[in-house]
């Protein structure tokens, strides 16, 4: 069912799940993206064709049945860019929700709706999914808490798969103790025991990615951890080639994986699809064999990188997007060029299975930016400890720093 509903965050506004009687989320409410199965229901992924040809599910996916468990209530499903293949929060098909904190600007993507919902205040939280960016820059462009976790440790089962060694199942909220209290809900055993960072590095190359006005209005956020952890280190991260060069790699990467997952399908059913993401799509059939071994080469050194680099307990603090949201409508030759600079930040962690984290501490000309911090593998719950001990709830798109 079809129900535009307030921000026009929801694809179905009327479903209501009731979560367990006990547990550490009782009386909390939570929105699902529209890539997790929910019993009665077909996961449409923001394709119609999609949904017409898949069955009805007749299990949840297994994060929305652990949030359950915990007492969590799921109050709708929420709009998704078309096949979770975008990163700027539009839907051809069902329309691009409203941004709340930043009227006239789009949400970002893919997990719009859900960012929406929750920073409009019509739950708690709420489920995403994010494999290049698309929990982190919706949380940035609406001014709420988003993680990306750590590759791996929330389960998959269920939710439909844009590109497997990408994908991960992160979730958004307002509050910093609520994103910690899901955490402990969600994450699979713990990698590492949460602990003071042993260092904070500043990437100077990833920072050269972000406007004036961005860097100024994170300098405070950026003085305050440093004042609760020490001096941030300047360092650069793409030593031996550049920021450019990582996102061509993440975008082979991630291009064929994404043809093996839905190539079959278009081929067979020739579905309608946007315009912008039937473009891309074109790309990645196009990829050719040698360039997805290239690719895959340069992935393992920058994983390798990645892991020198953060192995030590170290937490990169870097911005989560270039700037605040752009404005919605704007040309698809304007939204791929910034797609292209977002995921010179957003397409690192992908890349090589890192945590991430979105904090919404700042403002440019009103609207919400966001600093981030990522961690070594298995960091999620230090780097959420971390943003409980740096901010307070976000109000109307921004945290207050402790």
């Amino acid at each position: 069912m079809r129900a535009a509903g307030r921000f026009n965050a929801f694809t179905d506004e009327d479903l209501s799940l009731n979560g367990a009687e006990s547990g550490p989320l009782v009386g909390t409410t939570f929105a699902v993206k529209d890539l997790y199965d929910i019993v009665g229901t077909v996961a449409a992924c923001g394709n119609p064709d999609w949904g017409r040809t898949h069955s009805v599910a007749t299990e949840h996916a297994q994060a929305v049945s652990t949030l359950l468990a915990a007492g969590a209530s799921v109050r709708g499903k929420t709009i998704t860019d078309e096949f979770a293949f975008s990163i700027i929060g539009e839907n051809h098909h069902f329309g691009t929700p409203i941004n709340p904190n930043a009227p006239g600007h789009v949400c970002g993507g893919s997990s719009s709706g859900s960012a929406a919902a929750v920073a409009g205040g019509l739950v708690d939280f709420a489920l995403g999914t994010d494999t290049g960016g698309s929990v982190r820059i919706p949380a940035s462009f609406c001014g709420i808490f988003g993680l990306r976790p750590s590759h791996g440790r929330v389960s998959l089962k269920g939710v439909f798969p844009l590109a497997a060694t990408f994908d991960t199942a992160g979730w958004f909220a307002r509050d910093p103790a609520l994103m910690q209290t899901i955490g402990r809900v969600l994450l699979h055993e713990p990698v590492l025991q949460p602990k003071r960072p042993t260092r904070l590095l500043y990437p100077v190359d990833a920072w050269q990615e972000v406007s004036t006005d961005t860097a100024l209005a994170l300098d405070p956020a950026v003085a305050r951890l440093e004042a609760l952890y020490g001096p941030v280190e300047r360092m650069t991260l793409a030593q031996d080639s550049s920021l450019a060069d990582w996102f061509e790699t993440f975008r082979i990467a991630q291009g064929a994986e994404i043809w093996q997952t839905l190539g079959p399908w278009i081929e067979e059913t020739q579905p309608s699809i946007g315009p912008g993401i039937r473009e891309r799509l074109e790309g990645c059939k196009s990829l050719t064999k040698a360039a997805q071994q290239e690719a895959l080469t340069q992935r393992a050194e920058i994983t390798d990188r990645l892991k020198q680099v953060t192995q030590d307990g170290s937490v990169l603090v870097l911005p989560a997007a270039p700037g605040p949201a752009l404005e919605a409508g704007r040309s698809a030759v304007a939204s791929n060029e910034i797609r292209a600079q977002i995921i010179r930040l957003s397409g690192i962690a992908p890349l090589t299975g890192l945590p991430q984290l979105s904090l919404p501490v700042g403002r440019v000309a009103g609207l919400p930016v966001a600093l981030s911090l990522m961690g070594a593998y298995g960091a999620d719950e230090a780097l959420l400890e971390m943003a409980g001990t740096l901010c307070g709830t976000a109000v109307d798109g921004v945290a207050s720093l402790r």
